[in-house]
């Protein structure tokens, strides 16, 4: 069996140094090697064999003896790989087709922990262990990789859209991307349940908080949509996001969770699992998308019949999403490192009275966190005004690590006295100037006479213009008549 035919049949290829291997396979071609590439290619053999070896090691529960196998694989097919770039044969142009396929090769169906393929990131393993409500929260299987049944790698099209967004997130948009993730993994246990239960997955969910809000619950646009998936009045509305005691329902995550993901599914059914026109349509408006559409619903989102008529921000906002939610799936395919977080929900009764804002003032960075818990708060308790002092004996939502830090540092000692006093400080009003109406310029009147214009009267005035002489007159195209009065300023 060749390299190529193993390293594509198989399925535990680390993906960074593999790279070069399947370049390497890609160029091959039909044309005859030379007799250097034959012995890289030689050397390649014989490190993807090792990786066989590997792979059939795992299954067998020999885990010690595989990754030992893999090491030494690996170091050979680093030095191939690096071979392979400098000899004249090895086709380098076709890497990033080799490299969209090996990606693609991710979506498995093995299980346990060495399941290298698998769309989810090892970080994303495990949901939080504690509790949404009674319900204890489900392990994350490899339903969150498929859309209906199908993987969600092969419904998205790396082109050219896609590859610039991916950029964007790489690197102007990489702030919001990692705030987007942290604000997402505190929030994860009220919203992915939601999408789950919809059989959606989960890097579909985080592709559009991501570009809607980048995870901030309280977000609101500039066209009235709010919530962490920016639901507009009327369409949340209709998906049940309504007035709940004076809340806007579009703030809280678990249910703008569960109206988005019947919104995503109802327009799924409507095109047919065309995912991108599913997701243009949330953005641009379904009755739009139908219509640019028609009854074609296998049409790319791309087709110049479809995209030509879109706005410029649903041409970007698809594939941005789609790009977010590559990034959740392989991070580490592109150099990218999401922060280790434990989203674990907790929850804390005041023993003292203490609004969201002190809370964050005397938790300061415990648990690392740099940025503070302001955001984190607000998020896990969008019905409270942070502002607002809470009484003793209410009910907050937190992660479960900071439980121990409220203990320790907002109920006894200086810090909740220092927020308590930075909190009440008092901003001096300053009132509004008074603007008084201009007082009516003093005029006299003039007779118009034989020969004279407007611009003529004007420049006898010496402290006037034209435009005002006109509006004092209420003239029009600065017309006038022998023998009309007009009012004109009295110059001093």
């Amino acid at each position: 069996m060749s390299l190529c035919s193993v390293v594509r049949s198989m399925r535990m290829v680390p993906f960074g140094v593999a790279l070069g291997l399947l370049g390497a396979c890609a160029s091959a071609g039909n044309s005859k090697p030379s007799a250097p590439v034959n012995a890289l290619y030689s050397q390649l053999d014989q490190a993807g064999k090792g990786y066989e070896t590997a792979l059939q090691q795992s299954r067998e529960g020999n885990l010690d003896a595989s990754q030992l196998t893999l090491t030494r694989s690996l170091d050979q097919l680093k030095a191939a790989a690096a071979q392979c770039g400098n000899t004249a044969g090895c086709d380098t142009q076709r890497f990033f087709s080799v490299f969209d396929r090996l990606l693609r090769l991710k979506d498995g169906d093995f299980s346990g922990d060495l399941d290298l393929n698998s769309d989810v990131d090892p970080a994303q393993r495990s949901l939080a262990s504690g509790k949404a409500g009674a319900a204890t929260l489900p392990q994350a299987q490899r339903s969150v990789t498929l859309l209906h049944g199908q993987k969600l790698s092969e419904l998205i099209a790396m082109n050219g859209p896609v590859k610039a967004a991916l950029e964007m997130w790489l690197t102007q948009w990489r702030p919001q991307l990692m705030d987007a993730y942290v604000n997402y993994q505190y929030m994860r246990y009220q919203m992915w349940p939601q999408y789950e239960k919809a059989d959606l997955p989960e890097a579909l969910l985080f592709g559009i908080m991501a570009k809607e809000s980048g995870g901030k619950v309280h977000a609101v646009s500039r066209s009235g949509a709010a919530g962490p998936l920016q639901f507009m009045y009327a369409t949340g509305m209709r998906f049940g996001l309504t007035s709940d005691d004076g809340f806007d329902m579009r703030f809280d995550p678990a249910a703008s969770a569960r109206a988005n993901a019947e919104y995503i599914n109802e327009q799924l059914r409507i095109f047919n699992n065309n995912l991108e026109l599913t997701i243009g349509a949330y953005n641009g408006g379904e009755g739009r998308m139908r219509r640019a559409v028609g009854d074609n619903t296998s049409v790319s989102f791309y087709d110049p019949r479809i995209y030509n008529q879109l706005s410029p921000e649903t041409r970007d906002y698809v594939p941005s999403v789609l790009a977010a939610a590559w990034l959740f799936l392989h991070p580490q395919s592109y150099n990218l490192r999401f922060p280790r977080i434990d989203g674990a929900p907790g929850k804390v009764t005041l023993k003292r009275p203490a609004s969201l804002s002190e809370l964050t003032v005397c938790l300061g960075s415990a648990g690392g966190m740099n940025d503070g818990w302001f955001r984190t708060l607000r998020n896990l308790n969008p019905r409270l005004d942070p502002q607002v002092i809470q009484p003793v004996g209410t009910a907050l939502q937190l992660p479960k690590p900071l439980e121990q830090a409220y203990a320790s540092r907002c109920v006894d000692g200086p810090w909740p006295i220092l927020a308590g006093d930075l909190h009440r400080a008092v901003v001096p009003v300053v009132p509004a100037p008074v603007v008084s109406a201009p007082a009516a310029p003093e005029t006299s009147r003039y007779k118009v006479r034989r020969g004279d214009t407007l611009v003529s009267i004007v420049r006898k005035l010496h402290c006037s213009s034209v435009q005002e002489v006109a509006e004092l007159n209420g003239l029009k195209h600065h017309r006038i008549g022998i023998g009309q009065a007009l009012k004109l300023p009295v110059c001093r």
